[in-house]
């Protein structure tokens, strides 16, 4: 079987650097360019002559969007957090600090927050920051219209969820600016990780002038307002955007970078290739060098909580019948993608919960709730049998794994397609989409079945289990329990803690029992990183912060 992926593997990796996905512009200087330089060497050659620091990162692919309401992925989120910021942020220990807001008052029952913002906050225009502006932000977010998928971090807030779901006015939500610099929030229920869950670039404000004057303010550089570290200075779609310090943010005598350049190279080989040509100061580590890269002193690894899984459309056939999708999830080695495909040092996912969370004992989540999906050919075959006697199948319907168009995750829809046929007997077809094109008809329920992943948004095991509730916008498989989201309300209710963790173990254990997803592995997140650049934080739960980086 080793043998069999190593082959596969080689094979893709061929295929790939033959007919490389990185779009052709990604990684050239133009005129123009920020830090350019007019001599042999690198772009920051200039960058030394000038006094200027550029930072040089890759983002991958094109955002998703900058409107925080909705660029709820990674490839949106890392800017956003640099361009924007909320009442609070996370700091170098990871911990929830103030951030736009200066002060921070919770009654005694913990249901309400008054924050008082500063008074140096200001937008890059100049205008000031006002509580106003988170106002009209958050009700952005539930506005059924906006269709945010981050609309559920939201539900906490008293009539948040009736207004998202239609059945409530803007008017009774429980946010409110009593002036220009107080925002009030009121909760349904004292909630410990709420600090820590606005800090996700969902909770950003919106600058209301600039919105109401110019709806699509958020999707070109010269209309973009920043009220973060950074603004944004370019944006060449689907090749590079460039970020500017942010002279009018509060805390600007902090921020050490003068730009940040970001490319969109979406093949990890050719974005090794531009890191070791100097034209990147951090990328991710290729797996299929990773092994050779893992003593390279340039290599961090840290901790991240989040986890790389496939749906089942459970509308679609075969995947209707619960024995038939177990068997899919029991004819993968995850051992294997690891240390063949992925070769990161990832942790393979027996459960849908990351490590990283301790219970009220003082034990780890994933220890607790243990193996809930093991790599088990035999009694996949089993399941597969009693899944088409169960539906009267003679010939399993035709199976097409779709995943989103990147390197790493061809490799391991390659890896997979070669398990179902080995273990499965089954020849399942591959197909892979456009970024954007893949999210909107992944949430348009298109695909039989399909990758994705999921990073915490806050640090509680509820936020990926909450994901598969009945109608989640995170849902994206139709499957719906009536058990299970009764389950999860039970969970957010619950104020005794030990009680309240048996209630998520349960839960992740009928997840796993039903199977409209199966992980794969468990994220970390390897990086190489130049030497001579600091102080860039990688959150365990959150998001990539520019804000202290530095580089000589």
């Amino acid at each position: 079987m080793k043998k069999w992926i190593k082959f596969i593997l080689f094979t893709a990796l061929i295929v790939v650097l033959a007919a490389c996905t990185a779009n052709e512009d990604a990684g050239k200087k133009t005129e123009g360019d920020t830090g350019s330089k007019t001599t042999e060497g690198k772009d920051g050659d200039k960058q030394a002559s000038s006094g200027e620091k550029v930072l040089y990162l890759n983002n991958g692919e094109e955002p998703t969007s900058f409107d925080p309401s909705v660029g709820f992925n990674a490839v949106s989120w890392s800017a956003l957090n640099n361009l924007m910021e909320g009442l609070t942020r996370l700091n170098k220990d990871h911990q929830a600090e103030e951030a736009t807001a200066e002060k921070i008052d919770v009654s005694e029952d913990g249901l309400t927050y008054t924050f008082t913002i500063r008074d140096n906050a200001k937008w890059s225009n100049g205008d000031p920051v006002t509580a106003n502006d988170f106002v009209y932000a958050w009700k952005h977010m539930l506005d059924p219209e906006t269709a945010s998928p981050a609309a559920f971090l939201a539900y906490f807030i008293e009539g948040a969820e009736a207004y998202n779901n239609g059945e409530g006015k803007p008017e009774d939500i429980g946010i409110d600016a009593p002036d220009e610099k107080t925002f009030v929030v009121k909760l349904g229920a004292p909630n410990e990780a709420f600090l820590n869950i606005i800090t996700n670039p969902s909770f950003f404000p919106i600058n209301e002038k600039a919105a109401e004057e110019n709806p699509k303010w958020f999707t070109e550089a010269d209309s973009f307002v920043a009220n973060g570290p950074f603004k944004l200075a370019s944006w060449d779609h689907d090749v590079k955007f460039v970020f500017e310090k942010n002279e009018n943010y509060w805390d600007a005598d902090n921020v050490k970078l003068d730009k940040v350049n970001w490319e969109m190279v979406s093949d990890s080989t050719t974005a090794y290739q531009m890191y070791k040509s100097d034209e990147l100061d951090s990328t991710d580590v290729p797996s299929e060098i990773a092994e050779d890269l893992k003593d390279d002193p340039e290599v961090k690894t840290e901790d991240q909580a989040g986890v790389y899984f496939f749906r089942f459309n459970t509308s679609m056939e075969p995947f209707t019948n619960t024995k038939i999708r177990r068997a899919f999830g029991e004819a993968v080695n995850q051992e294997d993608i690891v240390e063949f495909v992925t070769k990161n040092g990832e942790k393979p996912a027996h459960g849908f919960v990351s490590y990283g969370f301790i219970g009220p004992d003082g034990n780890e989540f994933r220890e607790d709730a243990g193996d809930l999906i093991n790599f088990d050919p035999e009694n996949a075959k089993k399941l597969l049998e009693e899944g088409m006697k169960e539906e009267g199948y003679t010939e399993l319907p035709k199976v097409t794994l779709t995943y989103s168009t990147n390197e790493a995750h061809q490799k391991i829809a390659v890896a997979l397609q070669s398990m179902f046929k080995e273990n499965l007997g089954v020849d399942v077809d591959l197909q892979n989409v456009e970024g954007s094109v893949f999210l909107a008809d992944q949430k348009e329920l298109k695909y039989q079945l399909s990758r994705s992943s999921f990073l915490y948004d806050y640090a509680d095991p509820v936020n990926a289990l909450e994901s598969f509730i009945t109608d989640s916008s995170m849902n994206r498989t139709t499957w719906s329990n009536k058990d299970y989201d009764k389950l999860i309300e039970d969970i957010k209710n619950e104020t005794d803690a030990n009680t309240r963790w048996t209630l998520l173990q349960q839960a992740d254990m009928m997840l796993m029992d039903e199977m409209p997803v199966f992980p794969l592995y468990f994220y970390n997140q390897a990086t190489l990183e130049k030497p001579g650049v600091t102080g860039i934080l990688r959150h365990p739960v959150g998001y990539l912060d520019l804000k202290y980086a530095d580089k000589e």
